[in-house]
């Protein structure tokens, strides 16, 4: 049965008496979808007790972004985490988790000027924020996220290696229709023609390996910017390959581990994804 908390008190008593136990942690802003299941599925087969975070964050938001409208169908969430079978659901709102007088920051340099950083500024030092008081006020041994969000993922991990916490930071697959396209919960803002215009977005990645064995790195992201474009994106924002681990331009193909990235819009509506090359 699902224990639903939503006061840092019931969740510090939960807390103290699991004490000793491997816990699970997969944190979320809601609006479940397969992606999200499958990363409770692996936090499951790994930890005794599994619990989820629900928490649309407001200061990884910028004014002009979809934090009003962003969907929140908490009912639905839960019936879903108490069907597959998760301990507990971490809900507080926006004045338990940022009460009056809150000041405070966690901001990781280098990594976040980057890519997303440059489109979306100060959007880290939010997720960083949020990411670090969940750690501080659950203590999980592991925790999960998804590589769709694959540049979160590497700051995530660095913020944990650098401050020292006590958390095992896992990075699970991205999870795709039968298409490709990497779900989101905001693909619910697509229109059916949009979600056609979408699902091309992970074939045109796919191509990059190939042409990078014949082709300079500049010359295959203009050649995959040159597709997107064709294949009717709005806007392309960024479509690069980059360093898999610190996301810099590429020094040496040859030898280092590299990963494709792109974001793009649809109409109001902006994707991301990316894969290993």
């Amino acid at each position: 049965m699902l224990t639903v908390l939503k006061s840092l008190e019931t969740l510090w008593l939960w807390r103290e008496q699991h004490e000793g136990k491997d816990i699970g942690f997969v944190p979320t802003m809601g609006a479940l979808h397969a992606g999200h299941l499958s990363l409770i599925e692996k936090a499951k087969s790994e930890n005794d007790i599994v619990i989820v975070s629900i928490f649309v964050n407001p200061i990884q938001f910028a004014p002009n972004e979809d934090y009003d409208s962003y969907p929140r169908p908490l009912t639905k969430d839960r019936e879903k985490l108490d069907n597959v079978g998760v301990n507990a659901l971490w809900a507080p709102n926006a004045l338990e988790m940022y009460p009056e007088g809150f000041e405070t920051a966690i901001s990781v340099g280098g990594i976040t000027k980057l890519l997303e950083g440059s489109y979306r500024p100060h959007h880290f030092d939010g997720v960083t924020t949020v990411v670090n008081k969940l750690f501080n006020q659950i203590r999980p041994t592991r925790a999960y996220f998804g590589e769709k969000d694959y540049q979160q993922l590497q700051v995530i991990s660095k913020m944990v290696k650098d401050m020292d916490i006590n958390t095992k930071v896992i990075g699970c697959p991205i999870h795709r229709d039968k298409s490709g396209l990497a779900l989101s919960s905001r693909n619910a803002y697509l229109s059916r023609d949009q979600l056609d215009i979408a699902r091309r977005l992970n074939s045109v990645l796919k191509s990059a390996p190939d042409w990078m064995r014949t082709m300079e790195i500049a010359e295959v992201e203009k050649k995959l910017e040159d597709i997107l474009v064709q294949a009717d994106f709005d806007k392309i924002d960024y479509v690069v390959i980059r360093n898999a681990e610190t996301l810099k331009p590429v020094k040496n193909k040859h030898e280092e581990k590299m990963r494709v990235l792109a974001a793009v819009w649809l109409g109001k509506t902006r994707l991301i994804d990316n894969m290993g090359i």
